[in-house]
């Protein structure tokens, strides 16, 4: 195991490459499953109005911890925190663009409560600890020192159905502002505009 800052990201990390595992998730509604988020309430995603922004990924570590055996290696694997602090700092645009977000792993919510406090997110980090919705919704996972983690993933979700996938996202510490984009599109389409 080696520590490594997580704040930056390795030039050499491998793409990862679109094996067709979200490729069904466009136009599925969500399961409506309570899930602890950082907060101490429960958040059903199926149940929310409006426009939602679920990124998934696979864990943050805390400064000073030990990565996984081969974390950098696997495609996909490295940058959950970069990606977190990205849409920290997107959160007023995206929310201005009528979006709401959350953060979604399979971490437990004390981890995720002291990565949520430490990077300062101004949104809810929602644990999938027994991976119910990761199962319910056919979500993307791998599995690392016999832990099953979710493969990082965002999805658009429009009144707790999935409009949109992002897979796979790399780099991750510029996907923020790619959803982004999307959104503004998406916007932009909707009122007719070319």
């Amino acid at each position: 195991m080696g520590v490594e800052d997580p704040y930056t990201l390795p030039e050499d990390l491998p793409v990862p490459q679109d094996d067709g595992a979200a490729r069904h998730l466009p136009g599925t509604r969500l399961p409506s499953l309570a899930l602890p988020a950082t907060s101490g309430r429960s958040v059903d995603l199926s149940a929310l109005p409006g426009t939602t922004v679920v990124y998934c990924y696979p864990m943050t570590v805390r400064p000073g911890s030990p990565l996984p055996e081969g974390w950098n290696g696997i495609p996909g694997a490295r940058g959950c925190t970069p990606e977190s602090c990205g849409f920290r700092d997107r959160h007023a645009e995206l929310a201005s663009l009528g979006a709401r977000v959350f953060g979604l792993s399979a971490q437990s919510t004390g981890d995720q409560r002291e990565a949520r406090e430490r990077l300062g997110l101004p949104f809810e980090l929602l644990s999938d600890g027994e991976l119910a919705f990761a199962r319910a919704l056919g979500l993307p996972t791998f599995k690392v020192e016999g832990r099953i983690l979710l493969r990082r993933l965002t999805m658009v979700v429009e009144e707790g159905r999935v409009e949109h996938v992002f897979y796979p996202v790399f780099p991750p510490d510029a996907h923020a502002g790619e959803v982004a984009g999307w959104l503004r599109g998406r916007g932009r389409f909707r009122k007719g505009e070319r």
